[in-house]
Order: structure tokens, then sequence, then C-alpha cells
């Protein structure tokens, strides 16, 4: 058992055009090796494309897709007894946001299409309709935890 003490938790800061926490969490996520300004560039792009396309507040959308795609619940494999069981765990609203703006990446990413920006419109457009890869394996990972329901006491 770690003897440090409880790492304190960071509030990520709003990012510099919609002052907007999650578009930066966003931001985060999307970049790789560093390129932030690639980051911006993309997701800024990606907003601009749902503005175009749904003539609606595009951060409304984004908000409304993370929210479809948040799970509530987890598995986590548990080794008991010399064999291997799926518990399923409650998990808190950041952990949860986490997962669904990583589902939502990696399915506008898997996606086919010309730019990462227009994957990623697409990809949000579809989750804040409750459809889409990222909306499946939220409803898939529901269904894992309610099938292992049994093993919930090994937590």
């Amino acid at each position: 058992m770690s003897r440090k003490g409880v790492a304190e938790k960071r509030v990520a800061k709003p990012d510099p055009v919609y002052r907007n926490r999650l578009v930066n969490m966003l931001v985060n996520r999307i970049s790789k090796n560093g390129k932030r300004s690639l980051a911006y560039r993309i997701l800024y792009g990606a907003i601009a494309d749902m503005k175009r396309r749904t003539k609606e507040n595009p951060l409304f959308i984004l908000r409304q897709a993370v929210s479809r795609v948040t799970p509530n619940v987890t598995v986590k494999a548990r080794r008991v007894g010399g064999s291997t069981y799926q518990v399923p765990l409650e998990i808190g609203s950041t952990q949860g946001k986490a997962l669904a703006i990583r589902w939502l990446l990696g399915a506008s990413r898997k996606r086919s299409g010309r730019g990462m920006a227009l994957k990623l419109s697409c990809e949000l457009i579809d989750a804040a309709k409750d459809i889409g890869v990222a909306v499946r394996k939220k409803e898939e990972t529901h269904r894992m935890a309610e099938a292992n329901r049994a093993f919930a006491h090994f937590r």
C-alpha cells in the first residue's frame, strides 16, 4: 500500500477560444508528440464543420456527444483463486468522461475519410444522435457489466 498519500485532482484549464474545459480535455487527448497547435487546428476544424452541418451550437453537440458516450459502469479483470473474473465496477464522472473522450477519438481515428477534423466531427454528430461506434462501445461495456453482475461481490 502506498504511503505517499492521495494525488490531488487537477482541474483542466479552459481552451483559449471557447473558454471550455471539455474542449481542452479533447485537445490534450488528440495531441501526439506534443503537437498541441495541430490538435487545436483539428478540433477547431471539427467544431466549424459541425456548425456548418447541423446549424446548431457545436459546443452543445460536443457536450451531448460526450454525455451519451460516458459509461456508468465498467468491468475490471480480477484474479480470484486461479481464475479470472470480469468484475463490474461503478466509475466516477471524471473517469467516465475520460473514457468517453478516448472512445470518441478512437472511433474517429478508425473512420474512413479525408482528414481527422472531418472524421471527428462526423463521429461527434453521430454520438450526439445516439448512433456510432463510440456509443456501441458504451452499450457493449454496459452489457458486459450486466452479464457479469454475479461477480460483483469480488470487488
